[in-house]
């Protein structure tokens, strides 16, 4: 605390110019008098603005305000919790009074966070995730058997890797709820960062860029070109990746995970990006063309084992020139994980084991 070390500071020098004749104490006792002096008057400083915002602010008003903030404006917000604008105002106003501070400019678009509102936004958040967290452990622990949780993942992942793990704790715990959120990676660290998932199963290129997000590891992941059984390809024993640049290839758009690998393993051959048939970003529309025996696809090689093998797809016998990938889990290092998303890591774990030991 800034201020109680420079008072600190300052009552040493003070006192060190006393003379013995100046008191009847040692200089030890006085500045250790002066140190429990300003300690005292910093505490009760501290004490009184705890009691203050514990009698004064509450979880309502506080809820409010991030409502307004994300609406935009207090009439937007007003209809959202279906209340009148007059109680909105009294909200935030009470808020501001118990706080000491403007919370929110006010101006002809709407209304936007000061520098204070920004502060209280982040901590509302934690608050009310805390509180979440909290009543799942409640539920947990009357019904270790039952809960919910959240996670994020890529669509392949979340139809491979993800769909086993949930599959094997639905045979254990069948009132758990699981909600999968499927999205683009950088929109899931987003979603992670606010709180909106419980966790990721991602895969890690390079660091996670936010240093607020731990990364645990569970596997890697390679990636294979993938064929349906009956293509003309599927029975050679060695291919090499020059000899399949003029075939029919179903990939998602360059800017994608599995594009982009594509692309990389194409120019690090030294040859052009394929002729591609068909652009599509879903795996399973992907998958499903290859049935035809006319397409081939790159894909992560443990999409081909998760949730169950694959027999109606082929790999080629091709070396494809990347680097294996980390596959893990990612959280936020501070935050409080539910028992059910605890149990969803434990799970995780023992279904990648095979796959980690075989790295």
């Amino acid at each position: 605390m800034p201020g109680w070390r420079d008072a600190r500071h300052l009552g040493h020098g003070l006192f060190a110019s006393l003379g013995p004749e100046d008191s009847g104490h040692s200089h030890q006792q006085i500045i250790s008098l002066f140190d429990d002096t300003i300690y005292i008057s910093i505490w009760g400083k501290i004490v009184q603005l705890s009691d203050r915002i514990g009698r004064r602010m509450k979880l309502q008003d506080l809820h409010v305000l991030m409502t307004v903030v994300q609406a935009g404006s207090m009439g937007k917000a007003a209809r959202h919790l279906n209340t009148s604008q007059p109680n909105i105002s009294k909200s935030i106003a009470d808020l501001e009074d118990a706080l000491g501070v403007r919370l929110l400019d006010r101006h002809r678009q709407g209304v936007e966070p000061t520098k204070y509102g920004r502060a209280l936004l982040d901590c509302g958040v934690s608050v009310f995730d805390d509180l979440r967290q909290g009543l799942k452990n409640i539920e947990f622990l009357a019904d270790p058997a039952a809960g919910e949780v959240r996670i994020g993942s890529t669509s392949l992942v979340a139809a491979s890797f993800v769909s086993a793990v949930v599959e094997r704790l639905c045979r254990r715990y069948p009132r758990i709820v699981f909600h999968l959120v499927t999205a683009e990676a950088e929109t899931l660290h987003r979603e992670l960062s606010e709180r909106n998932v419980d966790l990721l199963v991602a895969r890690r290129f390079g660091r996670i860029a936010d240093e607020r997000q731990g990364f645990d590891f569970l596997f890697d992941d390679s990636f294979v070109v993938v064929a349906g059984a009956q293509h003309r390809w599927a029975r050679r024993r060695r291919i090499a990746l020059a000899e399949l640049a003029n075939e029919a290839w179903v990939l998602p758009p360059p800017a994608s995970v599995v594009g982009s690998v594509a692309m990389e393993a194409f120019r690090a051959s030294g040859l052009d990006y394929p002729r591609v048939t068909v652009v599509t970003v879903p795996p399973e529309v992907r998958t499903s063309l290859l049935a035809s025996g006319l397409f081939l696809t790159i894909v992560p090689a443990s999409a081909l084992r998760f949730p169950t093998a694959r027999p109606e797809l082929k790999v080629l016998p091709v070396t494809l020139p990347m680097t294996r990938v980390p596959v893990g889990i990612v959280t936020l290092k501070n935050r409080t994980l539910s028992p059910v998303a605890k149990l969803f890591i434990d799970h995780a774990r023992d279904v990648a084991r095979p796959l980690a030991k075989g790295k």
